[in-house]
Formats: structure tokens, C-alpha cells, sequence
């Protein structure tokens, strides 16, 4: 009987308090979107089943849970505070990329850099409210949408954030659909919404392999603490381009980066254990990444109609909201309100070719801000 008892209170369900059962309702909720309304489930499925595992209770010291030194989960999530799955799923992205859509209308180059004043507000925001320099920094980069972008930021800068921040900028990438339209009809007209956008000229093999190497240069020379994240992005894509390393591309763009995805998602949400992930700082964080999110999208539409004050043709201001990094939830999304719209009017490429210059500058800021830091 006593060794009964023994076992007993080794159980879980001796061992749960209050915060456990709260994030694994929340787990719940995340599997729930994921399989129901297939809100983003590549990123919600694998870290909501996380949360869910992470939050299971379990008596300490037996090498299990994440934050425990030689356990599985520890060993794999090595790869999120280290910044290696980041960098690999960049590269996944620079193979899927096609920079066509942007270098047939450069210009719209500079909404994805509009999109990105979200971060900087965030940011002066944070530090108002008290938070340390490097964790200011971490919590702005959410208005990237950038998740890979806002983990690798926060692995350098404030790795005891990482869980809160995580979860914070992938659940505002899956919430697009929700939080997105109301911003997009606030800010635009019926009419702006309306306008098209010429066709896009073709544009050659030359000038799409050139790309990669020129963006390289330019940014990582801007940035140099931006080279783990836009090395392996413009290798990536220069391998899709160039059509002589197809294997590896292919690669890249499928095993490499669901890999990845898999044990970035999963050990990120098993992160969020309650006795570590619940406290007012998280609460703080998803607010100030909510708030993050609407002004990076808001200062996308916001600076289309300032370019279409200059310009002869105009553009879509819709456009804008696809500035920010969410690839592609965000120029879907863009694409979708163009259709209410006006049925006829296809918005998608172009949306694209800012949602690609988003995920180009939200790498640079992340490497600016830790430059800042480094300095610091």
C-alpha cells in the first residue's frame, strides 16, 4: 500500500496545479485552430501539441522536462536557443522564394521596409514600460511576424523570453485572418481597394540570379549581424535559381525546413511549462506583440497612400498589410480583401513581392537591434 501511495503522488495528477491545466487548455485551443480552421497549422499543430507535452507534470530531477540538463527535450530544443533552426528554415524559405514578383516592380520594396516601423515603435514602447534594453528588443522584433526572425532575435538577446515571445509572434501569424481585415478596411477606401496593378514584365534568368548575390551583399554589409539569417536565405534561393543544384534545392525547400519546423514548433511550446511560461511579464509581451503586429500593418497601408500622393500609377494600398514577414498568410490575406472587393482583381503576385521584401527587412532589424545590443 505504501508503495502504492508512492506512486501515486509521483503521478501527474497529484503533481498538476492550476497553471498546467491552463496552458494545456491553451495547447487545446492552438491543435484546435490548427485542425478546425487550419489557421497556420504547419506552426500552430506542432507547437500547440508542445504546449500540451511541455505542461504535463513530472517529477523533477529524472532528466525529463525541457529546462532539465541531458534530457531529449533539452537536447532538442538546443537547436531553438542556439539559433540553428532559424537559420535552417531561412534557408527552406530562400529555396520557395521567387523574387520575380519584386524585381518586375521594385518599388513595392519599400512597403516591406514601411511594414517594418511596427518593430521600432514596439520597441520604444517596451522600454517605456520598463523592460531591459535586450528585451525590448525581443518583444519589438514581434511586429515583424517573423517567427524564425523573433526566436533566433530573442535566443541572443533574452533567451529566458523565448517561450512568451514564440508564442506570442506565432499566434499573431495565425490570427491574420482575424486580426488583419479590420485594419486593412479602417485604413483604405472601397476605391483604393479597388485599383489594379499593371502586369508584371517578365523578368530574366540574369537578373534573378544576380539577386541573391547583390542582396547578400547589400544587406549583410548593412547588417552583419543579420548573416545567420540572409546567408543562408540568399543561398537558398540562389540554389533554386540557377537550376544546376536542384537536388539540393529541392531539399532545402522540403525536408530541410519541415525538419526544422517540426522541432522548432514542437520544443518551442514545450517551453511554455506554467510555473515558468505564466507570469505578468508574458501577459506584457503578447500585448505589446499584439500592438506590434496592428502598426506594422497599419504602417504598410499607411505608406502605400503616401507613395500614391508621388505616383502616376498608383497602388493598391492593400498591398501594404503584406509588408510584414507572415509568408504567405498575409498577401492571402491581401489577396482575399482585394477579391471582396472587386472579383476580378487579382492581387496575389504582388502581394507576394512585398511579403518577400518583409521577411529581407525583418531579418535586417533583427540585426540592427542586436548590434545595438552588442554595443551596448
Amino acid at each position: 500500500m505504501d508503495l502504492l501511495l508512492q506512486f501515486l503522488t509521483n503521478t501527474g495528477y497529484c503533481l498538476a496545479d492550476y497553471r498546467n491545466i491552463l496552458m494545456i487548455g491553451v495547447g487545446i485551443v492552438f491543435v484546435y485552430l490548427a485542425i478546425a480552421k487550419e489557421y497556420e497549422p504547419l506552426l500552430l499543430l506542432p507547437i500547440g501539441f508542445g504546449v500540451i507535452l511541455g505542461n504535463i507534470p513530472f517529477f523533477k530531477g529524472f532528466g525529463i522536462g525541457i529546462y532539465e540538463a541531458n534530457s531529449v527535450l533539452h537536447y532538442l530544443y538546443f537547436g531553438v536557443t542556439t539559433g540553428i533552426y532559424p537559420s535552417i528554415v531561412f534557408l527552406g524559405l530562400g529555396a520557395m522564394t521567387d523574387f520575380s514578383f519584386l524585381l518586375s516592380n521594385p518599388k513595392l520594396m519599400l512597403l516591406g521596409a514601411a511594414a517594418q516601423m511596427g518593430i521600432f515603435f514596439t520597441l520604444l514602447s517596451a522600454l517605456a514600460l520598463g523592460f531591459m534594453p535586450n528585451e525590448a528588443s525581443s518583444i519589438a522584433i514581434i511586429g515583424g511576424a517573423d517567427g524564425p526572425t523573433s526566436i533566433f532575435l530573442t535566443a541572443k538577446l533574452a533567451p529566458e523570453l523565448i517561450g512568451p515571445i514564440a508564442i506570442a509572434a506565432y499566434s499573431y501569424m495565425a490570427l491574420i485572418p482575424i486580426i488583419q481585415p479590420p485594419i486593412m478596411k479602417l485604413l483604405t477606401t472601397e476605391n483604393e481597394r479597388k485599383i489594379r496593378m499593371p502586369d508584371l514584365r517578365e523578368v530574366s534568368k540574369k537578373e534573378r540570379l544576380i539577386f541573391p548575390i547583390v542582396g547578400m551583399l547589400l544587406c549583410c554589409f548593412l547588417a552583419p549581424a543579420s548573416i545567420p539569417l540572409l546567408g543562408p536565405f540568399f543561398f537558398g534561393n540562389i540554389m533554386k535559381e540557377s537550376g544546376v543544384v536542384e537536388r539540393l534545392a529541392q531539399t532545402a525547400r522540403t525536408s530541410i525546413i519541415d525538419t526544422a519546423t517540426i522541432f522548432l514548433g514542437l520544443t518551442v511550446g514545450a517551453s511554455t511549462q506554467g510555473d515558468v511560461f505564466l507570469n505578468p511579464r508574458s501577459v506584457g509581451i503578447f500585448l505589446l506583440g499584439a500592438v506590434a503586429f496592428s502598426i506594422a500593418t497599419a504602417s504598410g497601408l499607411l505608406f502605400a497612400k503616401f507613395m500614391n500622393l508621388f505616383l502616376k500609377s498608383k497602388i493598391n494600398p492593400l498591398l501594404g498589410a503584406a509588408g510584414v514577414s507572415a509568408v504567405p498568410g498575409s498577401a492571402r490575406e491581401v489577396h482575399m480583401m482585394g477579391l471582396k472587393t472587386d472579383p476580378t482583381n487579382y492581387l496575389l503576385m504582388h502581394a507576394m513581392a512585398c511579403n518577400s521584401s518583409g521577411v529581407i527587412g525583418s531579418a535586417i532589424c533583427a540585426g540592427i537591434l542586436w548590434s545595438f545590443n552588442i554595443g551596448g
